[in-house]
């Protein structure tokens, strides 16, 4: 049985059962989603916790009635005639929106109908373990003038066991939820009154973890032959106009005016990085160019989808842009490629999904430049014997991409790595390179990021490892605990040798009791305390506490120090 059909038929039990339940409800949509389903309603008042319980109910003795999923195509007229009949406005809303001279509707036993293209499973007893999750609010069509539905999100799996497992995971992803970790370790908060939402405030530990994310990047780009540069925040909106992203993203643009010339806050990097190519007349003896940025950008999200470091107004790329003679196209794209899973790994991460995005409705480019940056991604893809599904029409506006999304500790999917391949904006600009026969060519530019968002990896890599970082990461990665005043004195001796050997040290010599500051240390999860007392002091030693493993035993200090600083180096 498929999966998505199985939840996106447990959406219309759940449908069913509310309108049982609340008759005067009425029904938007209802579609499967990853890891489960959902469905908006417009109900009076809201659902609460109580409701879920007696829907999931209902639905139990919607599914013991065995009630048949019933397929039936009728017109356009007679569909709309059906559903203002039963009162339901959104669907005449959506069928009213269809070309179809036909449409197609299910009914579930006598009582339940939905409009529907399908597929669904045949009897409700199909559906044998589900679970109703949460409610949320949903603007109809998501456009924030309409009116607000009620979303009520569930999850359905073949067997119990997959199901029990699923709630597992999402008990420990709500445990690992970095909106609530990270300011509470005082890596960084998004919000503050003053300055407004979806803007990030890097406290001094979340920007210690920052710094070393971007000096790793920097390290890598120089060793592969990237160039950095830096572009400007705001720039003139012909350019913008001139790139195809004024059409594309105005509304998630900041636009205004400076003596009467309209500029852009930028929300992407790459005609900043097509007008340094610009910049001098290139030869095919330079190329490739890769030119690598750590670019701020912002864009203009509707508070409703903001989320945590997730979804943010102003964010960092680690954006570069590779202009490439066409026979170096496909060595470039497996050079990113490898690129990404090198860095992945040496983040913790070892386990991907890649998908290949192809040409959505609205595109710029000829059609033949589109299959050629098309065939050019998938025979590098099928080249390295990688495995990949095909998301049709979800391409950039200007070219295919690759997306390799990132599977954590909890196999969830995290977006980071994109690979676009570009003809149109080269064209656009006049980009161009001298042959060896002195002639003008245009070359073929890739867009591409490692990590993606750096605030939406920085998520990722607090819920993937709880904020139990490696040692290399740690912004903390040593505290130091006297016992008592009358060892404070070696106890900084210790703090200035680390902080010599290059390690991150804090020393906590407050006056709670010892089993208390090695609590703390347990819950600010710094990876090594170093307990000091008399007989440490006497002896030149450190009696090392591993977070989670607890005492670990006392060793001379230069002993821990040529331990902990190997551990770094090897990423640990």
């Amino acid at each position: 049985m498929n999966l998505d059909t199985l939840r996106h038929s447990c959406s219309h039990i759940m449908a069913y059962a509310v309108k049982e339940l609340w008759p005067d409800a009425k029904l938007a949509i209802g579609p499967s989603i990853e890891d489960g389903f959902y469905y908006d309603f417009d109900k009076k008042t809201p659902f609460t916790d109580d409701d879920l319980f007696k829907i999931e109910n209902k639905m139990r003795e919607i599914i013991a009635s065995d009630e048949k999923f019933i397929r039936e195509e009728v017109n356009r007229d007679a569909a709309i005639k059906l559903f203002r009949k039963l009162k339901e406005d959104y669907k005449v809303e959506l069928i009213n929106a269809l070309a179809d001279p036909k449409v197609t509707i299910y009914k579930t036993g006598n009582k339940f109908v939905d409009l529907c293209r399908g597929p669904h499973i045949e009897s409700a007893l199909e559906i044998k373990a589900f679970k109703l999750l949460s409610v949320a609010g949903a603007y109809w069509h998501g456009i924030e003038t309409n009116p607000m539905l009620q979303r009520i999100y569930g999850t359905a799996f073949l067997t119990h066991k997959e199901l029990e497992g699923h709630l597992k995971n999402l008990e420990e992803a709500r445990l690992r939820d970095h909106r609530k970790i990270g300011p509470a370790l005082g890596l960084f908060d998004i919000y503050h009154e003053e300055a407004g939402a979806g803007l990030v405030f890097y406290y001094p530990k979340g920007a210690i973890l920052r710094n070393l994310i971007e000096e790793y990047e920097k390290k890598e780009h120089l060793k592969r032959g990237y160039q950095m540069v830096t572009t400007p925040h705001i720039m003139q909106s012909g350019l913008w106009k001139k790139s195809g992203h004024y059409d594309y993203y105005k509304d998630n643009m900041h636009i205004f005016k400076i003596d009467e010339q309209e500029y852009v806050l930028k929300p992407m990097n790459c005609p900043g990085h097509i007008l340094i190519y610009k910049s001098q007349t290139r030869s095919y003896k330079d190329l490739p160019i890769r030119l690598f940025e750590l670019g701020t950008v912002y864009r203009h999200e509707k508070a409703g989808v903001l989320h945590g470091l997730l979804r943010v107004r102003g964010f960092t790329q680690d954006d570069a842009h590779i202009f490439c003679l066409p026979e170096q196209l496909r060595e470039e794209i497996g050079g990113v490629i490898d690129f990404v899973f090198d860095t992945m790994k040496v983040f913790g991460f070892y386990d991907w999904a890649i998908e290949l995005s192809t040409r959505p409705k609205d595109y710029i480019g000829s059609e033949e430049d589109w299959r050629r940056a098309t065939e050019a991604l998938e025979s590098t893809l099928k080249e390295k014997g990688l495995k990949y599904d095909i998301n049709e029409g979800d391409g950039a506006f200007y070219g295919p991409k690759i997306d390799i999304k990132l599977k954590d500790a909890l196999k969830r999917s995290w977006q980071c790595a994109t690979i676009q391949c570009d003809f149109a904006l080269p064209k656009r600009f006049g980009l161009a390179y001298v042959d060896n026969e002195g002639k003008e060519k245009q070359p073929i530019m890739l867009h591409r990021v490692l990590l993606g968002s750096l605030e939406r990896f920085i998520g990722a890599l607090i819920e993937h490892y709880n904020a139990d970082f490696p040692l290399w990461l740690a912004p903390v990665q040593t505290l130091i605990i006297p016992v008592s005043s009358s060892v404070i004195e070696y106890s900084l001796k210790v703090m200035s040798d680390l902080i010599d050997a290059g390690l991150r040290v804090e020393i906590d010599s407050s006056n709670e009791t010892l089993n208390k500051r090695i609590r703390n240390a347990e819950l600010n999860k710094i990876p090594y305390s170093l307990v000091i007392g008399e007989r440490e002091a006497m002896a030149g030693t450190v009696a090392i506490r591993k977070k989670g493993k607890g005492n670990i035993g006392t060793v001379a200090l230069s002993d821990f120090i040529k331990q902990a600083t190997e551990e770094i180096k090897n990423k640990q």
